[in-house]
């Protein structure tokens, strides 16, 4: 099925939804992808359904007026020039494009150590995701572990949906978290965010200078061993979720050649990317949260549409917000006690059963991968990727098409490129 817009956007959540609707609200034709079958991404996950968020109500009623064409359960597997190919569950989808905007969001950095692949022991997000989908969590034991302001809001979550949060272990220091507090004063509404989220947390044990060295259990984990300021303590747990901070969704840009840094998608003022007409906004850009990312959506939908002059409007916005990326990168950098927490017979790569002892006897990420299949499964490297690259400061380059698994169908369409404009004169 082919379609042609002046911009196409993909990924579905707060940056995605602010780029595609005032794109359209410019007057541009636009298009969104999203490989989930509603819209909201992890933080506005199912408000489509049932609102909590004033903000998520206001720009999901403005997205369902405008002219924006939305295509679920979309999960975009090429790009090239004006053109890329997504597979939904019924079709392949051949979309032209003048502008593209890259939207793409985060996914968890898992950090092996024994038991880590036990049931349910989950990442941090991917339990509130769950949450918020409909896992009935009510009387469950709830440990949640690693680092950042993600903890919270997740044991937020799982106390309102009735879980018992027994701990949430935080391996920064007890002053860089004072401090990261602090730096929210200067953020918009951040401050606030966090004394709401710190009342909603009363009462419920938050160890810092804290972190797993063990889930405990046969098939399921029944318990988690932490050490906490050099001492060792068991809590007895039905779900272990763990989060070591968000990995930004960048395979789409570096599949086009966009210019990284530091993990994250280079872009100038109009967040446009080092491809010209090429824009990315929310977390490939830089973690910073929803405020941010609404905020950089906006400028990257006003951008591509051509309003120039409008999105310069939301320059001293996203300043503002940019604080939280800073103050994050440095009140949470990961410490380097997280690096011993695998022995030898840890799983690494659990696609292919590949552990930390024989990943250590190797040099580089190309090498590991030969030897061992690590990174060759079903992820693709997604999750064996970021944490050999926090274990062993690898860089997993071996990115190729498709980005994905798809039907046989889907890939033969790669080689085909009819542009529908050249064909009909530019009409959709």
């Amino acid at each position: 099925m082919q379609r042609s817009f002046d911009v196409a956007v993909v990924g579905g959540g707060p940056a995605g939804i602010a780029a595609a609707t005032v794109a359209a609200r410019c007057g541009a034709s636009v298009a969104l992808l999203d490989d989930n079958p509603g819209l909201g991404g992890q933080i506005w996950r199912g408000e489509g359904r049932t609102f909590t968020s004033a903000a998520a109500a206001s720009w999901f009623a403005e997205f369902e007026r405008s002219k924006v064409k939305w295509f679920r359960a979309a999960q975009v597997f090429h790009v090239e020039a004006n053109r890329l190919l997504a597979e939904t569950p019924e079709d392949t989808h051949e979309i032209f494009f003048e502008k593209l905007i890259l939207a793409t969001g985060a996914r968890e950095r898992f950090l092996p150590f024994p038991g880590w692949t036990l049931g349910n022991v989950i990442g941090a997000g991917g339990l509130q995701a769950l949450i918020k989908s409909g896992l009935e969590v009510r009387g469950k034991r709830i440990a949640i572990a690693g680092t950042g302001p993600l903890l919270l809001a997740v044991a937020a979550c799982a106390l309102e949906h009735g879980g018992e949060v027994v701990s949430i272990a935080e391996q920064t220091t007890h002053m860089n978290f004072v401090k990261f507090g602090m730096s929210m004063l200067l953020a918009p509404g951040k401050f606030r965010e966090t004394m709401r989220l710190g009342w909603k947390l009363k009462g419920v044990p938050h160890w810092k200078n804290c972190w797993p060295l063990a889930a405990l259990g046969k098939e399921q984990v029944e318990g988690v061993r932490l050490l906490h300021a050099g001492q060792l303590k068991e809590i007895a747990c039905d779900y272990l979720a763990c989060g070591f901070h968000l990995i930004p969704n960048t395979e789409l840009a570096e599949y086009l050649g966009c210019r990284l840094q530091d993990g994250f998608v280079v872009v100038d003022d109009a967040q446009q990317t080092s491809i010209p007409g090429v824009y990315a906004a929310g977390e490939p850009a830089g973690i910073g949260g929803l405020e941010l990312a609404l905020t950089e959506g906006q400028i990257a939908g006003q951008a591509a549409a051509g309003k120039t002059a409008e999105h310069k409007k939301l320059f001293k916005a996203r300043a503002a917000s940019q604080i939280v990326v800073r103050a994050m990168r440095k009140a949470f950098a990961l410490r380097t006690e997280l690096r011993t927490l695998s022995d030898a017979d840890t799983l690494v790569c659990r696609c292919e059963d590949v552990s930390f002892g024989r990943l250590s006897q190797h040099a580089s990420w190309r090498e590991a991968k030969l030897q061992t299949r690590c990174g060759m499964g079903p992820c693709q490297g997604k999750v064996c990727g970021p944490a050999t690259e926090f274990l062993f400061a690898w860089k997993a380059d071996s990115l190729r098409p498709p980005l994905f698994p798809v039907r046989c169908s889907s890939l033969a369409a790669i080689s085909v490129n009819t542009d529908p404009r050249a064909l009909n004169g530019g009409t959709q």
